[in-house]
């Protein structure tokens, strides 16, 4: 069994912290057996080592090794990429196809970002692991697979399978062993050695000096969170050394290429599950706008209730257009000093048919402004449908029995007053 400095060197892993040195001794540990395994982590930690170690110390080494993203393939054809499928299985599928477990027989098969994985083909995977069978698309043949699967995921798995995005029991197929990788920020002998990895890289790659940074700019590097961690390290350093003529960096260089002037060294917390006040607050703001609109309601039905009686429409519109500037309009102290109308003129509106009440408070002038009191309304004591015959009749009595003429005072057809007729038995 190789040691972990050796397959540090193999594998060209930098660092020397005692959290991943404990993951690359689970990646040596389980090599050997076929079980499933899982590595976990933030994106960017180089979670791909770890499925290439095991599949090296194997005794598949010498088969297939296939890595693939399941985030960036398409949910449409991702059961195709992994199953395979017959000719004619769907738009496009002019010949069968080889799937990468079929491909990947007797090897390893790497699953990274699995937890993007459509629901549909979670339960196909699930049957791969439990007994090495799968189906290809548009086929009812069953085929054996013998592949190792070493998964990964930078998601929370257990938020994922409580919001149903994941199956618990695929989790617990996937992960018999867990691995897990540090962050970057958790590391901070190893990030000054990972900095100088990458900028003698690039010194090579693109024929310059190597940089170096300033004893300031060291201490800028670790305090610095790296939420992009390994992979925005090496952008940074890339960054550098190719931008940067003068090969010793100050921390004033160095705080220029890092987001936000590297003042993200603090952990931020945010909770993403919203508060049940949030809602009441979304509620108590609905209620309202449907009490305002029943008020809106009531008050267009009086004065279509006036308008019915008196048939004085040019009355009743102008009253309406007063009452909504004095209530809607701007409510400056001017307006209401040249208001020509007293505020009994305003609140006051008809309600020939007193079919219900309305106490409404006196209106108390106070430094010249007008406060206007609550108006406190009654249930109403007819329905709907004794008010429909009550107007009926009116309109009937006021034409004298002609219909077509009370039909169109009503603004409906004769059709269906005759059946309004009929149906109330007038």
């Amino acid at each position: 069994m190789e040691s972990v400095q050796a397959i540090k060197q193999r594998f060209e892993i930098i660092g020397n912290d005692v959290q991943l040195n404990r993951a690359i001794e689970k990646a040596i540990q389980v090599a050997p057996t076929d079980i499933s395994v899982l590595v976990t982590g933030e994106s960017g930690v180089g979670k791909e080592s770890i499925p290439k170690i095991i599949h090296s110390l194997s005794h598949r080494k010498h088969a297939k090794y296939i890595a693939v993203n399941c985030g960036a393939i398409p949910e449409g054809t991702i059961d195709s990429e992994l199953f395979g499928h017959e000719k004619g299985a769907f738009t496009g599928a002019t010949t069968t196809r080889k799937g990468y477990f079929e491909v990947a027989d007797g090897g390893t098969i790497f699953l990274d970002e699995v937890g993007e994985l459509p629901l549909t083909t979670q339960v196909r995977l699930l049957r791969v692991l439990e007994n090495g069978e799968f189906l290809k698309v548009g086929s009812s043949q069953t085929q054996k697979t013998n592949v190792r699967i070493v998964a990964a995921t930078n998601v929370n798995m257990f938020e994922a399978i409580k919001k149903n995005r994941f199956r618990e029991d695929l989790y617990y197929r996937l992960s018999t062993v867990e691995i897990n990788l540090p962050p970057l920020r958790e590391r901070l002998e190893d990030i000054h050695l990972l900095f100088r990895k990458f900028a003698s890289d690039f010194s090579q790659k693109y024929k310059m000096p190597t940089i170096r940074l300033s004893d300031d700019a060291v201490q800028i590097l670790q305090k610095y969170r790296w939420a992009g961690n390994i992979r925005q390290l090496r952008n940074v350093a890339e960054q550098i050394s190719v931008l940067e003529s003068e090969r010793h960096i100050s921390a004033t260089t160095l705080h220029s290429y890092l987001p936000n002037g590297g003042n993200t060294n603090l952990p931020a917390v945010v909770n993403q599950e919203k508060k049940e006040s949030d809602f009441s607050n979304e509620r108590e703001i609905l209620y309202k706008v449907l009490f305002d609109m029943k008020a809106d309601l009531n008050d267009l039905k009086k004065l279509t209730l006036e308008l019915m009686k008196n048939n004085d429409s040019e009355k009743v519109q102008e009253e309406n257009e007063h009452l909504i500037q004095k209530i809607y309009g701007n409510h400056d102290d001017d307006d209401f000093e040249e208001a020509d109308s007293t505020p009994s003129e305003i609140l006051h509106l008809p309600n020939p048919s007193r079919e219900r009440e309305e106490v409404i408070s006196p209106v108390i002038p106070q430094d010249d402004k007008y406060h206007f009191a609550e108006e406190i309304e009654e249930e109403e004591t007819l329905s709907l449908q004794d008010k429909e015959i009550e107007l009926i009749k009116k309109s009937l009595e006021r034409n004298r029995g002609k219909r077509k003429a009370a039909a169109a005072e009503l603004g409906i057809s004769e059709r269906t007053l005759y059946r309004k007729i009929k149906q109330f038995d007038l």
